[in-house]
């Protein structure tokens, strides 16, 4: 026998000794072992019974009441605490934290600027991003009928004199506010000969609007739409 299968039998020797080493180790059950992890089952079925967060419950921060005032603060500025008003809007800021009464009455004096000047120029694409669809649809039927008659309107908008909310509600996730609102308008009203049949083309016009905004709260789209109008004239 060579040198050669000496050794190699020394190794087969050794490693069939380690083998049976480890066989006895590893294959000896102590009452330690953990179950089965079932890995199409369900979190629990993997945790067992005695998992060691079984039966703990997590208490997430609650808001206390002067961070609620803190929320309330820019209501509480423009409408008196303890009013129907403030109420009101405390609602909204509620189903939508980031109501502000302030921006919004900013936000509708632009917007109503937007859609009376685009009513007299008959701008339809401008005004159906601002309007519900049912009061799209009186606007359309009203430009439409100027347009059928060949009638022109011209309008320059002088300013808005106030911008008040009235009054605002939630209607499930629907948020509403009414506002009146008061601006100085020149219009006037020619038919296709550009005779005047309307409005006076130099007195500047006082105009008074109840106008009716209106969101869902779940919506991404931060935008109102007018969804209704009356006139107090």
């Amino acid at each position: 026998m060579g040198a050669n299968d000496f050794v190699t039998i020394f190794f087969l020797v050794a490693a069939v000794l380690i083998f049976f080493q480890l066989r006895s180790v590893l294959g000896r059950r102590t009452g330690n072992e953990k179950p089965p992890r079932d890995l199409y089952g369900s979190p629990d079925s993997a945790t067992g019974p005695t998992a060691p967060d079984a039966g703990k419950v997590v208490t997430l921060p609650r808001r206390d009441a002067a961070e609620d005032e803190d929320r309330f603060a820019a209501i509480d500025a423009f409408a008196a605490a303890g009013t129907a008003l403030n109420d009101s809007l405390r609602e909204l800021n509620k189903a939508d934290p980031s109501f502000n009464p302030k921006e919004f009455v900013n936000g509708a004096r632009m917007a109503y600027e937007m859609i009376v000047m685009a009513f007299a120029d008959g701008d339809r694409k401008a005004l159906k991003g601002l309007l519900s669809r049912e009061v799209y649809e009186g606007f359309d039927a009203a430009i439409t009928e100027r347009e059928t008659k060949g009638e022109k309107v011209k309008s320059t908008f002088v300013g808005i004199d106030k911008a008040d909310i009235l009054s605002a509600e939630m209607k499930g996730t629907e948020a509403f506010v009414t506002m009146r609102i008061v601006s100085q308008m020149i219009s006037a009203t020619y038919d296709k000969a550009g005779a005047l049949i309307d409005g006076d083309a130099e007195a500047v016009a006082e105009i008074s609007d109840l106008w009716t905004f209106a969101r869902d709260s779940r919506s991404r789209d931060p935008n109102w739409k007018l969804v209704a109008t009356e006139s107090e004239q």
